[in-house]
């Protein structure tokens, strides 16, 4: 288990983390999208998710009404960052507003703009992306309210630029993403074996509690509750709808169990899938179908993370794993998403498991490079030592892609967990 930081020594991770974002990362995005001025309003325990990802670490929560200005004045002087607000944000964003001065603080803001006359002004407000579509209906309108008619006319959606700040990860986040994930891998192996499960008598509902548990005792958290499911063989085959929980089952010799996990550290996100095997009396190891059903899964990981090219949509990436991995007569499914600050995070969507030919909108948005992903997807396999039942070998390892291309963050599952 690799160290999990103090509270305190977290958020100086995250701080410093969020300075480098902040003085790289917005002024390359502004550009790309040409963009001269950006603005995020959010309100105390309304908060836009983009404004959520920009607070200091000892700000849990926007104050009162927080009003966040992005100006590029040029490659020379650089993205002025101001806060309209009471407070100063930190040491990131000074405050631009002094309430005894001038008590509106839309009127203040339009000061600013006015001083500034940007020609492009981008809100947070996306009709296919809820990440992106931050700003309430009040800001919208109070703002729309007090501008002159010649800005309000220069309003653009921002939506490219807040995916494009969730969805990109800096060096610093890379270099330590694969710690996070190997803090995963390790909860859910520790949760996967007889330390956890006594067969006979342990239930799938047991082992999602313990891993809630254990996340809080390592003083983390996760972002959904954790899913513990089983096939066997003398049970019906598993249906292909995820749109109802399995019930609780006790776990029995023989069975396949899968796991569903995830945690929050440092800010970022893990998704996980894996499987174990509960050995029978007298077995020694997995029987051979199970292991070949696992490589397949393994196959069509494979060649998802192949069609990972910068600009490619998240639909033609789906079209093309799936015409190959028919190619090859693997019965596949594959509903890939963006990760990081959020579990379900900002970016192009690779398939919905309800929507294996495409997703209008979030589909159709491009790769970019230093972006993560939760590789997820299920194969269908016939078992011969289970009278050829049909089982899912269903399967999520989160991905990095840059230029080098699309590689596992901390390895992947190989070979199925064995509980003896």
């Amino acid at each position: 288990m690799p160290e999990i930081l103090s509270m305190r020594a977290r958020a100086a991770v995250v701080d410093n983390w969020l300075k480098i974002r902040l003085e790289t990362l917005v002024p390359d995005l502004m550009r790309r999208e040409k963009i001269d001025m950006w603005l995020i309003i959010a309100r105390e325990y309304n908060e836009d998710p983009v404004i959520a990802t920009m607070l200091p670490a000892k700000w849990l929560r926007a104050r009162r009404r927080t009003i966040l200005v992005f100006f590029d004045k040029g490659r020379q002087e650089g993205v002025e960052r101001l806060a309209v607000a009471r407070y100063d944000i930190g040491e990131f964003f000074k405050k631009a507003w002094d309430k005894e001065k001038q008590p509106d603080q839309w009127q203040r803001l339009v000061g600013i703009i006015d001083e500034r006359n940007p020609k492009r002004i981008a809100l947070n407000y996306s009709a296919d992306f809820g990440l992106a579509d931050g700003i309430a209906h009040t800001g919208f309108k109070s703002l729309n309210a007090k501008l002159p008619k010649k800005y309000v006319n220069r309003i653009v959606s921002g939506e490219r630029l807040a995916i494009g700040w969730l969805e990109t990860r800096i060096p610093a986040e890379l270099e330590v993403y694969p710690s996070i994930c190997r803090i995963a891998h390790r909860i859910i192996a520790e949760g996967l074996s007889d330390k956890v499960i006594q067969p006979g008598i342990t239930t799938t509902e047991d082992v999602e509690w313990w891993y809630r548990e254990r996340i809080r005792g390592l003083k983390l958290v996760t972002w959904f509750h954790p899913s513990v499911s089983l096939q066997r063989a003398e049970e019906p085959e598993r249906s292909g709808s995820f749109a109802a929980k399995p019930k609780a089952k006790t776990i029995r010799r023989g069975d396949l169990i899968h796991v569903d996990f995830g945690i929050t550290y440092l800010g970022l996100n893990t998704d996980t899938q894996e499987h174990a095997y509960v050995l029978k009396a007298g077995e020694t190891d997995v029987p051979e179908g199970l292991k070949k059903a696992l490589a397949t899964g393994n196959r069509l990981q494979d060649i998802l993370n192949s069609n990972f090219k910068a600009g490619r949509s998240g639909n033609e990436i789906l079209k093309l794993s799936l015409t190959q991995a028919n190619s090859e007569g693997i019965v596949p499914s594959i509903y890939t998403h963006p990760i990081g600050f959020h579990g379900h995070g900002a970016g192009p969507t690779i398939g919905l498991w309800d929507q294996q030919g495409g997703v209008p909108g979030k589909g159709d948005y491009e790769l970019f490079y230093n972006t993560a992903y939760s590789n997820e997807l299920n194969v269908q396999v016939a078992i011969p030592e289970w009278n050829n039942k049909k089982i899912r070998i269903m399967l999520e390892q989160d991905i990095i892609f840059t230029k080098e291309g699309a590689r596992f963050i901390d390895g992947r599952q190989t070979n199925l967990y064995l509980i003896h």
